[in-house]
């Protein structure tokens, strides 16, 4: 069930990157089974044209690096006007002050932080008045994990950055979503042991039990989308984990 009215979208244009796999096609799902017409962005052009053929015809996609500005200004040239955006693309590492280089530990923020900020940034000229962005950050934010100190940072940082731009951008809306542990695309490419490990951990420290799924978290993320009155804010669909 995805609690959504058929036309739910209509007439809107969702720019999804990194909407190819993951949390971000859940979203792309939604937003097409709800009428919305949806621009997929990233950096594989296979996988964006087999998520696209899945979509359906009112689905477009271009290959993009959130590293690049210049990419990111040349995908968002076509595209006529931005009702919704949502940036799940990134690439980090993580780890501790000890055992990290500055430059390693700095990739949350020039992947995850400064690559939603390239991408909002290109987007300004193409935002409807009613436009609803939404950041992607994360529980560790509210919860830190003992060993990624910069990357607990960076999630903090972009709620920040969602507070901030709520004021600058209104009356466009801009929110955040702090997802924890997901059961989903990311976690099953690493190994399986690393894996059960890890959502064993979060069940235990989660008020839930369970990791949360991809299409979950995706339901936050278009109710951030859709609902006019909701700015500034961060919602944590992470199963309680940030209560404990």
């Amino acid at each position: 069930m995805t609690y959504l009215s058929e036309h739910a979208f209509a007439n809107r244009t969702v720019v999804l990157i990194g909407g190819a796999t993951g949390i971000g096609f859940s979203v792309a799902q939604l937003v097409s089974q709800a009428a919305g017409t949806v621009v997929l962005g990233g950096r594989t052009a296979a996988k964006l044209e087999s998520a696209a053929a899945t979509l359906g015809a009112r689905t477009s996609w271009q290959v993009v690096d959130t590293a690049d500005p210049a990419s990111i200004d040349r995908f968002f040239e076509p595209v006529d006007s931005v009702h919704g955006l949502f940036t799940t693309a990134a690439t980090y590492v993580t780890g501790s002050i000890a055992e990290l280089s500055v430059e390693d530990a700095a990739t949350p923020f020039e992947s995850k932080f400064w690559g939603q900020y390239r991408v909002v940034k290109s987007a300004l000229p193409k935002l409807a008045t009613d436009a609803s962005i939404v950041l992607m950050s994360g529980a560790a934010s509210v919860r830190p994990a003992g060993d990624a100190p910069a990357y607990v940072a960076a999630n903090a940082a972009i709620e920040g950055l969602a507070r901030g731009l709520a004021v600058e951008l209104a009356p466009v809306r801009v929110n955040a979503i702090a997802p924890g542990t997901v059961n989903g695309n990311l976690w099953h490419q690493r190994d399986s042991d690393v894996r059960a490990a890890a959502f064993e951990h979060f069940s235990g420290a989660s008020v839930l039990g369970r990791p949360v799924s991809e299409d979950e978290v995706a339901l936050a993320a278009v109710h951030l989308l859709l609902n006019a009155a909701t700015t500034g804010s961060t919602v944590f669909p992470d199963g309680g984990y940030s209560l404990r």
